[in-house]
């Protein structure tokens, strides 16, 4: 079953609070968080590659990832992962290339549901309202929602 992606950014304030939920085991879900080669399989928009060339899902490890449409345009993004607790939370920087500058701080906890359920609840602060506002209409939800639809088949496999 595909579970809706809720999106929370409320007016006024640079943050944005996204929630999902999986039916599949914390540790499956957070396993596929920390596997590069999971990850580029569920990242982002259908219509994008994703090209993993740095993963180091430790605390204080370091990531990147490039994204190409089918025409060749590429879009870079890079963080890092400031504190990692397995299946519990990730607390990473979150970059842009096309924005430099921008890096928000993201807050991943991986919530136990029971009965093998899981809530994932992503906390992403902005440096400006500017900057939150931006990323809402770069179109991410529409990434997220076909993401995780692609991350469902992974956790359920």
């Amino acid at each position: 079953m595909t579970h809706p992606v809720h999106v929370d950014a409320p007016e006024g304030v640079p943050f944005i609070d996204i929630t999902r939920e999986f039916d599949a085991p914390v540790s499956r879900v957070f396993a596929a968080h920390a596997d590069p080669a999971l990850v580029a399989k569920w990242m982002g928009p259908d219509r994008l590659a994703t090209d993993i060339t740095e993963w180091d899902f430790v605390s204080g490890g370091r990531w990147a990832f490039q994204q190409t449409e089918p025409g060749g345009e590429s879009y870079g993004f890079r963080g890092t992962f400031h504190t990692v607790r397995t299946d519990e939370l990730a607390i990473q920087t979150f970059e842009f290339l096309g924005f430099p500058d921008v890096v928000a701080i993201e807050t991943l906890r991986f919530v136990d549901l029971g009965d093998g359920r899981t809530r994932l609840e992503i906390h992403s602060v902005y440096p400006t309202l500017e900057a939150r506002d931006g990323m809402v209409a770069s179109g991410m939800e529409g990434g997220l929602t076909q993401g995780y639809a692609r991350l469902d088949a992974i956790v359920a496999a």
